[in-house]
């Protein structure tokens, strides 16, 4: 029997053991976003000697994700179809994490309908950090061009590590974007996350920064470790009206981070059309796409 309970902070060290040596780098296995969500998709955890196993409520409905090294082991997908009411979804799975279905013809289970899915909008876009940092060669012209106009337009700017006294102006940054954006239900909800993160920063173990010119915030981002060299960028916000904050906050994140991060995970797109052009103007190193195992 499996044996759940709503995550919490106290769940941190036992999740992380598992998440960030399993070289799964989804983004929804990033802690701060599990910690942070929760009162949106009321996720629950339960964890294994060498698998985390989170349940949730997806689109009104219970759904799973597993993180783990390897494919998903038979006996937990009997123990996860059992505790499903034998409907089970699970999420974000891994090319390699399906092959358990593509053997589901030999599996006792054919009177079953087994099936696998693409992802598309939960695709997540993983960069080389160091490519971010560098902007190098003809396919980062534009972005780089972008930075190189915001320093020029503010020579004095500063790079400053995000700490707690500047969580105000985070704030006030935050509310001016959600006002352009006309605040709703899920823009509440990022507010919400992001005053739980605010809350429990040290114990997350965040990293962010932000960019400060003629004397005020005008972007700032932050995120935390997936795996052990991957680094998960929750969120960034910037000034719409200054000419190249976002540009500006990516690559000076990116050049500050601890060396250890080879990778930046810049999470999905959510199927928007800008945002999907934005993340692949930076050409990611891996599209790593996500699929969706049904079992009934």
């Amino acid at each position: 029997m499996l044996s759940f309970h709503p995550i919490t902070i106290a769940d941190r060290e036992a999740v992380q053991t598992v998440t960030l040596r399993a070289g799964r780098r989804n983004c929804n296995y990033t802690f701060a976003n599990l910690v942070g969500w929760q009162f949106w998709f009321h996720t629950e955890v339960c964890v294994l000697a060498d698998t985390v196993v989170l349940r949730f409520t997806f689109d009104g409905k219970r759904a799973y994700m597993v993180c783990t090294a390897g494919a998903l082991p038979t006996e937990l997908a009997e123990a996860l179809l059992d505790d499903s009411g034998g409907n089970l979804t699970i999420l974000g799975l891994e090319d390699d994490q399906v092959e358990f279905a593509d053997a589901s013809a030999s599996h006792p289970w054919t009177h079953l309908h087994i099936g696998a899915s693409k992802q598309r909008n939960q695709y997540d876009y993983i960069y080389l950090r160091s490519a971010l940092a560098a902007l190098q060669g003809g396919p980062l012209k534009a972005k780089r061009n972008h930075v190189n106009r915001f320093r020029a337009e503010h020579p004095g700017f500063e790079y400053r590590p995000l700490t707690p006294d500047l969580f105000d102006e985070c704030r006030r940054l935050t509310a001016s974007w959600a006002e352009e954006k006309a605040a709703g239900e899920t823009i509440n909800a990022e507010h919400r996350v992001m005053e739980t993160v605010f809350a429990h920063w040290d114990e997350l173990d965040m990293i962010g920064g932000s960019i400060i010119a003629e004397g005020r915030m005008v972007a700032f981002t932050y995120g935390s470790a997936v795996t052990d060299d991957t680094f998960d960028v929750c969120v960034e916000k910037a000034d719409r009206h200054v000419e190249g904050a976002f540009a500006i906050v990516n690559q000076q994140l990116a050049e500050h981070l601890p060396e250890r991060y080879v990778y930046l995970n810049r999470e999905e797109d959510m199927g928007i059309p800008g945002l999907r052009k934005a993340k692949l103007s930076y050409h990611p190193e891996i599209l790593l796409s996500y699929n969706v195992l049904h079992i009934r």
